[in-house]
């Protein structure tokens, strides 16, 4: 197999500094390959000064992470994707555990590592934890992290699974796979594109999974902080994106139900002061609405794949936010499902 390690870098001159180096060096299998999203500060020099000799592909515009990768890796020729991002320690061994996976399971078309927080090196990070699921109202989650609680890693989840979703900030992909599904959706522009990707993977009925015998760490919010007014609108926009595009039959009792939760977020936002915040979730909902008419024509070209979500693996047939929230559970291995 081809393996090329594409990283998409928006301005990040100071994680490429910090992290390139290792990961060319524990990544003898791979090309390591710099997709360059337009950036305007010195990356694009600093690369071809200190790595002279790794490829590098500029974008003429920033598309956000779903069009920058889209746009570049269009320019790779590879039998497998991983994308990573720039703000990740890779450790040594990292690509073995995904690669033997994918060659020996054809039915696996996409997976991810064990992400572990950089600055809280026993710690899950939030961006994917073990490996993500969702719930059956489209909120997702992972194996170590629910909303803001994310565990400390004592192997508990060491297992290899299949899930719902693996995070974008390194996923391992079949290059067929990811066009067939149709690649990123760049409506989405950042945040929660890879659930919407996995989301079609599944209902192609491929398999999705984590192996925890890989580990990376991730720095995380290095492009957005998980606190920023912007990537809560993203968040709650981009959710809705996905349900519409992806839901199989009742969709919307789906809407309606996320519109009520949706309003408890945004309570619980007032209650702490966070205006800016409800604000994101009111401009998320009326964003959505504004591109209905693109959501009902992506929906119509998938609708004879789309299948009830509670067939899907990785799904939490109750509510995480009423699992969370009033029966306190904090800790996946505690959920029922």
């Amino acid at each position: 197999m081809k393996v090329v390690v594409a990283i998409l870098n928006y301005n990040g001159v100071h994680w490429l500094e910090k992290f390139l180096f290792d990961v060319i060096e524990k990544s003898q299998q791979a090309e390591v390959v710099i997709i360059d999203n337009a950036s305007t500060d010195n990356s694009v020099e600093f690369l071809k000064e200190k790595f002279p000799d790794i490829r590098i592909i500029q974008n003429a515009v920033n598309s956000g992470f779903a069009g920058g990768y889209n746009e570049g890796l269009k320019k790779i020729q590879a039998d497998i994707y991983v994308l990573l991002n720039s703000d990740i320690e890779v450790t040594d061994g990292w690509l073995e555990p995904m690669l033997d996976v994918l060659e020996n399971n054809p039915k696996v078309v996409a997976g991810q590592p064990k992400i572990l927080a950089y600055n809280e090196k026993e710690k899950f990070e939030h961006a994917g934890a073990c490996g993500g699921y969702i719930d059956h109202l489209g909120y997702p989650f992972c194996r170590g992290r629910i909303f803001t609680e994310t565990e400390v890693d004592q192997g508990q989840y060491d297992n290899l699974e299949k899930v719902f979703w693996a995070t974008g900030a390194c996923l391992f992909i079949r290059a067929e796979k990811y066009w067939e599904a149709g690649g990123l959706d760049e409506h989405f522009f950042a945040h929660m594109e890879e659930i919407d990707l996995c989301w079609r993977l599944h209902n192609l009925n491929y398999d999705i999974i984590v192996n925890p015998a890989s580990k990376v760490y991730h720095v995380g919010g290095g492009t957005l902080d998980y606190r920023n007014p912007r990537k809560t609108y993203l968040n709650f926009r981009n959710s809705l994106y996905a349900i519409h595009k992806n839901w199989g039959r009742g969709l919307l009792l789906a809407i309606f139900a996320r519109l009520i939760l949706d309003g408890v977020a945004g309570i619980k936002f007032l209650i702490g002061g966070d205006f800016k915040h409800i604000w994101s979730i009111v401009k998320a909902h009326f964003d959505y609405y504004g591109h209905l008419s693109v959501l009902r024509k992506q929906r119509a070209q998938l609708k004879a794949t789309n299948q009830p979500i509670n067939q899907l693996n990785g799904v939490l047939h109750k509510s995480i936010v009423w699992q969370f929230y009033i029966k306190k559970i904090q800790r996946f291995k505690d959920l029922k499902f």
